[in-house]
């Protein structure tokens, strides 16, 4: 019986060292899925924060960009791979916006993935061209008002933040403004530049260097408290338009089934990574919030954005089938 133990004893000795091996993670390359092509704020955001994970694993963290239909292309590349951490997913407001306006989706976006943190919310901002007459939202509704349904607006496309943005501006003031959809936001961005469209929900990270340099001029900024990148410019709730809230945001995602453990750990040096003074200085420069969330409270924010999304698709009569 002594010989037995001991023999026992040492077998679990000889495994340990395998079993703590198979516990560290990570213990090879993180795949970094984003879902938008490269050059894109989200895709931006996901580089800056790849290199600071990968000083912080010790491991590399590679951004691996799967675009298309409207996000759906990259998530359904990450639910085909292992529910191992290895491979997340970077996601932006369309993984609440396709399933609040979309009557058909490949997969049920809140069972399919785990949430993991909410990186950065990037909130829109009005913009037109230079030589369009309205020098402030009020100034921007009386035009609407004299000239109804005559004045254009840009958006990235049919049920992209920026439509949704320019809706729920006309649900709360009674503007009628006619959507002009393209195909992304940087053709939008230049046809406003070269006045062809007039008005714009931009994207604040994309629409910033365009604002500095004069080549567009913001009327407000669509978040709950004014930007330290546009400290002159008004929220709406400031510009006398209360509820004119939307953000692009980013957000961290893993495969269902991905242990709660694991899903904890990389959270945590997600937010590590986020309130790195380099890190956190490079996205506010995009306009960024930086958040770096419990995925609690990612999974009560995405529920919250579907919610108030489905309303509003409701209401204006939109639909991306």
């Amino acid at each position: 019986m002594q010989r037995r133990s001991i023999a026992f004893a040492l077998a679990a000795l000889a495994l340990a060292p395998t079993v703590q091996a198979q516990t560290v993670f990570p213990s090879k390359p993180v795949r970094l899925v984003v879902t938008y092509p490269p050059g894109g704020t989200v895709d931006v955001a996901a580089r800056i924060l790849g290199t600071k994970l990968s000083q912080i694993w010790g491991q590399p963290v590679v951004v691996d960009n799967r675009a298309g239909g409207g996000g759906i292309i990259g998530a359904q590349a990450v639910l085909t791979s292992p529910a191992d951490g290895y491979t997340l997913m970077v996601d932006a407001s369309n993984h609440a916006q396709n399933p609040a306006l979309k009557k058909r989706m490949p997969f049920d976006t809140l069972t399919a993935f785990a949430p993991v943190s909410l990186l950065v919310k990037v909130p829109s901002v009005l913009v037109v061209n230079p030589a369009f007459p309205a020098q402030s939202v009020q100034e921007l509704i009386a035009y609407t008002t004299a000239h109804p349904g005559k004045l254009d607006y840009a958006s990235s496309g049919n049920g992209s933040a920026q439509h949704l943005a320019a809706e729920l501006f006309a649900i709360k003031t009674g503007a009628r403004m006619t959507h002009v959809a393209y195909r992304g936001g940087g053709p939008a961005m230049v046809d406003v530049m070269g006045g062809n469209v007039p008005v714009f929900f931009a994207s604040l990270a994309s629409s910033l260097p365009f604002i500095q340099s004069g080549k567009l001029r913001p009327l407000a900024v669509a978040g709950r408290h004014s930007s330290p990148v546009l400290p002159n410019t008004p929220t709406f709730t400031e510009a006398g338009v209360a509820g004119v809230d939307v953000y692009e945001w980013n957000g961290l995602f893993a495969p269902a089934g991905t242990p709660a453990a694991l899903v904890e750990k990389i959270s945590k040096d997600v937010s590590a990574a986020l309130n790195d003074r380099e890190v956190k200085a490079r996205l506010m420069s995009l306009g960024a919030e930086v958040i770096g969330s419990s995925p609690k409270e990612l999974d009560q924010f995405r529920r919250a954005e579907i919610s108030r999304w489905t309303a509003l698709g409701k209401q204006a009569s939109i639909s991306l089938d």
